[in-house]
């Protein structure tokens, strides 16, 4: 199992936008992409010293090459649609994580 993992650094600024967002149209249309079978959209718990506040959401797929279809085939086109929204005022940090 491969765990997709997107931790964003966003500006209070666009906090209620960002979830309201994620919630309604990001996450479904990844889930849409038939890659993913599981998510979990988490806020981390803790006080940036800049004001900053932190979002992960968790994507799950049963393989190494599943992800690599992601990244080739749906992933520019979807971080792009979440940059231009929200430029630099959220910042992903993307990591990939194997079950043992």
């Amino acid at each position: 199992m491969i765990l997709y993992n997107i931790t964003f650094n966003l500006s209070p600024a666009i906090e209620e936008d960002f979830i309201s967002w994620m919630k309604a149209t990001h996450i479904p249309e990844v889930l849409a992409t038939g890659i993913f079978h599981h998510h979990v959209f988490y806020r981390l718990v803790h006080h940036s010293e800049d004001g900053s506040v932190n979002y992960c959401i968790q994507y799950f797929t049963e393989s190494m090459e599943r992800m690599l279809q992601y990244e080739r085939i749906h992933a520019p086109a979807l971080r792009t649609k979440t940059q231009e929204r929200y430029q630099d005022q959220a910042i992903a940090f993307r990591t990939l994580l194997e079950t043992i």
